[in-house]
């Protein structure tokens, strides 16, 4: 099972720590469920380069986990929104300056991620001057059986 939570600007003194702004992504392989790597990609003042090099090369089955903070659009070009889209985002096409979004997909999901949630930043809804509210996601993910040799 899993939480994720996208973190809004209002709550970033006490999280600092362990978010970066942007996208914070972590990978878990779906046979074991073990943690592979977490990483932010900052994409406001970033290089979605380094965003794509990350994301090319996913094994299949690898499952990603992305909670936004601050601004997760502004750098993303076609080739990333696409790269998402393949593990299985709807939202992602969508997604502008400051929105809130949580996502898990996998390389090789063959239909849409049914985790995934976005919060359009809008000045006469957002909760926090100037920020969308928070969200928060939990569910479950059965664990892949082993690719047989």
């Amino acid at each position: 099972s899993f939480s994720i939570t996208y973190i809004s600007k209002k709550n970033v003194s006490s999280v600092k720590n362990n978010v970066g702004r942007g996208l914070n992504i972590a990978l878990v392989n779906g046979v074991t469920g073990e943690l592979l790597e977490t990483r932010a990609f900052d994409m406001w003042a970033g290089d979605v380069s380094d965003l794509l090099k990350f994301l090319r090369p996913l094994h299949e089955g690898t499952l990603v986990f992305v909670a936004s903070f601050d601004d997760a659009a502004t750098k993303l070009n076609d080739e990333s929104r696409r790269l998402f889209e393949e593990l299985g985002s709807t939202a992602v096409k969508e997604l502008a300056f400051r929105d809130s979004w949580v996502f898990v997909g996998a390389k090789g999901i063959e239909n849409k991620s049914p985790f995934e949630q976005r919060m359009k930043n809008s000045k006469s809804s957002n909760k926090y001057e100037g920020w969308p509210e928070s969200l928060e996601m939990d569910g479950c993910i059965p664990l892949r059986p082993p690719l047989e040799g």
